[in-house]
């Protein structure tokens, strides 16, 4: 007799697990032990359906890196059990969630899909129900004995996209996140067609082995036209920073202003690394293309290439947390490490 299909539901907390309570009529956290009183069409499936919630639940804006150590801990607990995992996780910091776990899994070979909703399940017109049934469709997805899927995604709205090259672009709609750099690795419709030419395989079988050591001790510089040399200063020398993220224009471009170029210089020689990423959602970092960016690769700036900013944070934190020495963290910057650049 074949095995059923076992899934892990973890609930961190967030929009899609919010019910009505009949007395106060307040939104309050459902008990995901009951979720298929409110999706009966789970039952449908046959699938061994276990569930962990965060006790107290976290709203996403309260995540740290203690958050995506306990997501993965779970996942560790239980990845002898089960064939997959979906995180029901709010929407706001869920790219930086499915980014810092793709770094922090290695020899993943099962599904680890992330999912939410921008309305409560309970409400009459969730887009909570159909998301929570695909992703446990896709967790689930097995050929010959193998996962479909086996890496970090976030499903919503129909498309499954790599974690890492996620962005939530729209506070409203229902589709409210885009891969700009990089096609879904699997779009709903009737069914579920898969790319499978960009999902990524392991190529060696090797034990699930989890690094939870991040440093956040990293800023986020984004320029604009007439920023001052006090406030680049003062993000940069932020007392303990190790690492910036400096996003950019276009193509990795930034001012050429003398002064500008020496509080890098400063930054970099007293040990600070910096990771050139752009702030357009499509793209790449080329720098040296234009002489605004030649003065940043001069200075040791390292090109992001097409990586997110929810990435870029996240592997940086990873990096820095390591205990690598800063040549070799530099090194793993500059190279896609799990599909988070090209």
């Amino acid at each position: 007799m074949e095995k059923k299909i076992s899934i892990l539901i973890i609930y961190t907390g967030g929009t899609i697990g919010m019910v009505n309570d009949p007395v106060t009529g307040t939104l309050v956290p459902i008990d995901f032990r009951h979720i298929s009183d409110q999706v009966p069409e789970l039952r449908r499936f046959g699938f061994n359906l276990e569930s962990f919630s965060f006790d107290p639940v976290i709203d996403s804006s309260d995540v740290s890196p203690g958050t995506w150590v306990r997501i993965a801990e779970a996942i560790a607990a239980g990845y002898d059990r089960f064939d997959g995992f979906v995180v029901l996780h709010g929407t706001d910091t869920m790219a930086y969630s499915a980014s810092a776990l793709s770094f922090m899994l290695s020899g993943l070979e099962k599904p680890v899909i992330f999912t939410g909703a921008q309305l409560p399940i309970g409400v009459l017109r969730t887009d909570g129900k159909e998301n929570l049934i695909t992703a446990i469709e896709i967790a689930a997805a097995r050929e010959n004995g193998m996962a479909v899927v086996p890496e970090v995604c976030i499903y919503f709205e129909n498309k499954l996209l790599r974690g890492n090259r996620t962005i939530k672009y729209s506070a409203e709609h229902f589709n409210a996140f885009v891969s700009p750099n990089l096609p879904p690795l699997a779009e709903a419709g009737i069914q579920i067609r898969y790319n499978r030419n960009i999902i990524r395989y392991p190529t060696v079988r090797r034990p699930l082995e989890i690094s939870g050591s991040f440093d956040a001790r990293v800023v986020v510089l984004s320029l604009f036209p007439g920023i001052t040399r006090e406030t680049v200063h003062a993000i940069m020398f932020t007392s303990g920073v190790r690492g910036l993220i400096l996003e950019t224009y276009g193509t990795g471009n930034a001012p050429t202003l003398g002064w500008f170029l020496e509080e890098l210089n400063a930054f970099i020689g007293g040990g600070g690394i910096v990771l050139n990423v752009s702030q357009c959602q499509a793209g790449s970092v080329e720098m040296g293309l234009y002489e605004t960016s030649a003065g940043l690769r001069s200075a040791g700036v390292i090109s992001g290439r097409d990586i997110t900013t929810e990435a870029a944070v996240t592997k940086m934190m990873k990096l820095l947390g390591s205990g690598l020495p800063a040549d070799r963290i530099s090194s793993m910057l500059a190279r896609p490490l799990c599909g988070e650049m090209s």
